[in-house]
């Protein structure tokens, strides 16, 4: 009998020992990443306990913020701006945060380690933990400008705006989008049903296609195309003439790359379409014989080497901590023949909206594009700052001259009566703000079946540039028709907001 128990005694031993060591290794090595697990209860009521910082804009608009639902005795998240600014905010469920509500998620809820000093101050002080607030660099009227232009369009659309000289995005709205007010709900059931429908929406509202989406950016590539010709000096500058052919057979094919209707590029001097034209003339009316020409000469890491600084093909981009972009595609083009039609912005290219803004800040701040940011300052509840944006180069693809030749020649896209965005973007229009850009009609679908991408990318003003534009609308039509009304109209609303419109 008393072995028996002997042996009972040490089997208990053995398990209380086995549970002693168990605990210890989960308080020890296992709470933290326990806490952070998505469907810990524990952790999620104990957020919902304190009061989560807010979201403001650079003008200091609330377009976040958490207050008490008695009902259910937790802090909720409203958003006050609801669809307007679903892109930049993003989310903040029980269970998940997307947009600045993820990337910002341990300033707004307190735990960074930033601010454990000013936890443990209000704990001794008997305060209530509060998050920091998170500042933005958007601009409330330029963001109220890019939404109410995409959804008065009623397409698929994105836009993003940019300061060229700190990389600052000063708007960035998708359309269709969604009301994150449906998502932080405190019920469940409801968080689910609400999910469950917005997931099940064809027209994909949760998708931010400022960042998120690519699309081919047609001409606007040229850009890129005249840059690497500079870069490698194939061209001198943009009065250079250049080949304008009213047709070019494209190499090893019986396939011919024309013009908008089939017209000769022809600037007087022209007319029969064997002759040169400046590449400032073939620019401003968009002939894509020329770059195509020219996209035949330059070779295909040349032109893929360009492209990469101008940020293409970064998988890293990031607006802030995990809020990731979509890669805009520019791959190595080995067939002249298709890198005739990638030197025109069609084959595989592919842009987000972002990367069209930022072609058009890099080329306003004299050929050097800065890094993208989307936080400004985050402030501890003792109104102390905790972190503030540093801006940042992120390469230099053209000299300071060689930008200065494609600005000039941006400029004429849009003050030049021959250009392709003087009808809709000139100072006539814009009420003598002057623009400088470059329109892109992207043909898409199986067979370039489907409706064309209407994109455009801009900076105002000429002088002294302020603002950068990238927009495009799907199915839209001539960039020029339906992408730079929209720009203008945010440059219009953003400058007029600083007291220079």
């Amino acid at each position: 009998m008393n072995r028996a128990l002997r042996r009972v005694s040490l089997i208990c031993l053995v398990l209380f020992v086995a549970l002693l060591i168990n605990v210890n290794y989960v308080q020890g090595f296992q709470a933290s990443s326990l806490a952070n697990e998505p469907g810990n209860g524990r952790t999620i009521s104990a957020t919902l306990q304190f009061q989560r910082g807010s979201i403001v804009t650079a003008d200091q608009k609330v377009v976040a913020y958490s207050k008490m639902n008695k009902n259910f005795g937790e802090y909720q998240r409203h958003y006050p701006f609801g669809k307007m600014y679903a892109p930049v905010t993003g989310y903040n469920t029980l269970f998940s945060q997307t947009g600045i509500e993820g990337a910002a998620n341990k300033d707004l809820a307190g735990t960074d380690p930033a601010l454990e000093v000013h936890n443990l101050i209000d704990l001794i002080s008997g305060k209530q933990k509060k998050g920091a607030t998170v500042e933005l660099t958007v601009n409330s009227a330029a963001q109220q400008a890019a939404w109410n232009a995409l959804r008065a369009s009623g397409r698929e659309s994105g836009v993003v705006a940019i300061n060229p000289q700190t990389g600052a995005i000063l708007a960035l709205a998708s359309y269709p989008t969604f009301d994150p007010n449906l998502l932080a709900t405190l019920d469940g059931n409801k968080l689910n049903s609400n999910d469950k429908r917005l997931l099940r929406d064809p027209a994909h509202p949760l998708i931010n296609n400022a960042i998120s989406t690519t699309f081919p950016p047609g001409s606007t590539f040229k850009i890129v195309t005249s840059s690497t010709a500079f870069a490698t000096g194939k061209v001198a500058d943009q009065n250079t003439p250049v080949f304008a052919p009213t047709r070019l057979t494209l190499p090893g094919t019986t396939t011919q790359l024309i013009n908008d209707n089939g017209s000769a590029c022809n600037n007087g001097g022209n007319p029969t379409g064997n002759g040169k034209v400046p590449l400032i003339f073939a620019f401003t009316v968009s002939c894509n014989t020329v770059f195509g020409a020219l996209g035949e000469k330059l070779s295909a890491s040349a032109l893929q080497a360009q492209a990469s600084k101008y940020n293409f093909n970064n998988p890293n981009l990031t607006l802030a901590p995990g809020m990731r972009v979509a890669t805009s595609n520019f791959p190595l083009y080995k067939d002249p023949a298709q890198r005739a039609g990638a030197a025109i912005g069609q084959e595989s290219d592919t842009v987000t909206p972002l990367q069209e803004a930022m072609l058009s800040a890099a080329m306003a701040n004299t050929g050097v594009p800065m890094k993208p940011s989307l936080i400004q300052k985050v402030t501890a509840p003792d109104l102390s700052a905790v972190q503030t944006a540093t801006p940042a180069t992120l390469s230099t693809p053209v000299t300071p001259t060689q930008a200065a030749h494609l600005q000039a020649m941006m400029t004429n896209v849009v003050q030049s009566p021959d250009g392709t965005a003087h009808a809709t973007a000139g100072t006539q229009v814009t009420g003598g703000i002057t623009i400088a850009g470059k329109t892109g009609t992207a043909q898409n679908g199986i067979n370039n079946s489907g409706l064309d991408d209407a994109v455009f990318t801009c900076y105002a003003p000429t002088t002294q540039p302020q603002i950068a534009v990238g927009v495009v609308v799907k199915g839209g039509g001539f960039g020029a028709d339906a992408a730079a009304p929209i720009a203008v109209q945010i440059i219009k609303a953003y400058l007029a907001s600083q007291g220079k419109g």
